[in-house]
This record gives structure tokens, sequence and C-alpha cells, in this order.
């Protein structure tokens, strides 16, 4: 975990930029996760959130595109994240970035943009969510499934 960096958010607009070269101008692309809230403390990988009319439709037509941009396909993230294709930017690591390409009609859609927004708008929440991270963080280490399960429940 790191303190927040200032320069996330221009970070977000370049990768977007690269992004938009694949998805064009027509498909939402948002910045989401903690990297997303200013002042919040969070591990140094960019969550983008795409969103487009078809995943299956997606997965023929981005895999390669996004491939040339750096991202690999994870594709058995498929069972764990369903309805979702996730990328990884620079495997095998340290990664980057998090790509996550959805329907915008998936729930877990709205439910990034709520919480990201929710902890924009308090910040003194999202000030307590950094705090429990890094806790978390510190004990979970290097077991991303455990970190993540309980971080889901904060």
């Amino acid at each position: 975990m790191r303190d927040y960096d200032p320069d996330w958010p221009v970070r977000f607009q370049q990768e977007c930029r690269r992004l938009r070269f694949v998805v064009g101008p027509a498909l939402k692309i948002e910045h989401m996760g903690s990297t997303s809230v200013s002042g919040l403390s969070a591990k140094p990988i960019m969550d983008i959130l795409v969103g487009l009319p078809n995943l299956l439709r997606a997965k023929s037509t981005f895999v390669r595109p996004f491939a040339q941009l750096g991202y690999t396909y994870i594709p058995e993230y498929e069972a764990w994240l369903p309805g979702e294709l996730f990328f990884r930017k620079r495997m095998p690591g340290p990664w980057t970035h998090h790509l996550h390409i959805m329907e915008q009609c998936n729930p877990r859609w709205r439910d990034f943009l709520l919480f990201r927004d929710y902890l924009r708008l308090h910040p003194e929440i999202a000030a307590a969510y950094g705090s429990q991270k890094k806790s978390l963080a510190d004990e979970f280490g290097k077991n991303i499934e455990g970190f993540r399960k309980t971080k889901h429940r904060l």
C-alpha cells in the first residue's frame, strides 16, 4: 500500500487516451478503485472500467488490441468475476493496471461507481477505509484472495 499519489488521475487520463484507440469514443471508460479517490492510500495498480454493449463480442474484438497496449487477458478470472473480462498490464509483474471490461447494465458497473463516488464525497470515510485496507494488507501479505474477501466485508 502507498499513500495517495496526485499523479494517479493524470496517469489515468493518459491511459484512457491509449484505450480510446481500441474501444473508440462511444464506449464509457471510468477510473475506479482506490487510485481514483483523492487522498486514499492504495496499491499502485490503476483499476480501469470499460463499459460496452456486448461482452461476448468484446471478447472476440478486444483481446488482441489490448495485448498490443501491454494488457494480458486472464481468462481464469471469468469464473471469479462473472460477466467481466479481466486484463492486467505488465505481466508477469509487477503489473500496473487492471482493466475490467463489462456491460454497463451489469450491477457491478453501478456498484463500482457508486462506491467510488461515495468515497470521493466522504473523505473521512475514505480515510478510515484506507486505514483498514493498510491493516489488511499487512495481515494478508501476498494472499490476494484473503485480502480481497476481507476487504469486501468492510
